[in-house]
């Protein structure tokens, strides 16, 4: 059986969560904190969530996870067949990630667990959120999904990463993001209310406490 190691407060952990949900796989969670301890490291190169674990070893890195499991399992289709499909589909994991998530988690530290960021790197994230939106909103089809008429692992990365980089956006700086994109804030409340969302949802809010308690010991 596919093993799952990370935590549910993780949003890269949940887009595989859910993956392997909506693909209905079998699969063990296996609780798994990023770290550089010698026993993190030996499960995860990087000392980072999520990791899959498969009969042969571990495999890192959630774009990676994501195509291993599109590739090797059963299920509904997370990716195109066709080659200029999958890479639009791809490439539009890659921006949501690196133009929109990697800006908002600079700022995760004020906006979710109470520390302090400095303001040079607010306004650079601000900035950035601003382009990547806005890169979003030219790439993306929602029609009605992100890249095209079926759920993709695109929809995955827009719904982990905008649900906080839009969090960002309005208690750093006061912006709904997607003030200028009705149909992609349409979109991720259909998301949202997918019922194996709503059960990661369920677990990711259950382990919270637990996590900023963690947090708040390690300050």
């Amino acid at each position: 059986m596919l093993k799952l190691y990370g935590f549910s407060v993780s949003n890269y952990y949940n887009m595989v969560k859910l993956a392997l949900m909506e693909k209905g796989l079998p699969f063990e969670e296996v609780p798994f904190y990023a770290g550089q301890t010698p026993e993190a490291l030996a499960v995860s190169p990087r000392g980072k969530v999520p990791v899959l674990g498969v009969k042969q070893g571990f495999i890192n890195e959630t774009s990676v996870i994501l195509e291993y499991i599109e590739q090797t399992q059963e299920g509904p289709a997370l990716l195109p067949a066709d080659p200029f499909q999958r890479a639009q589909v791809l490439a539009l994991c890659r921006e949501i990630e690196l133009y929109i998530e990697l800006p908002a988690r600079a700022c995760f530290a004020e906006a979710f667990f109470g520390m302090t960021v400095p303001e040079a790197i607010k306004e650079k994230s601000r900035a950035e959120l601003l382009l990547g939106v806005g890169t979003l909103g030219r790439h993306g089809q929602f029609a009605p999904y992100v890249a095209g008429e079926r759920f993709t692992i695109a929809d995955l990365y827009f719904m982990y990463s905008l649900n906080l980089a839009c969090g960002v956006g309005e208690k750093l700086f006061g912006l709904d993001l997607l003030a200028q994109l009705p149909q992609a804030t349409a979109l991720l409340g259909r998301l949202n209310e997918m019922p194996n969302a709503q059960k990661v949802e369920a677990d990711r809010l259950a382990a919270m406490p637990g996590f900023l308690a963690m947090i708040a010991a390690r300050k």
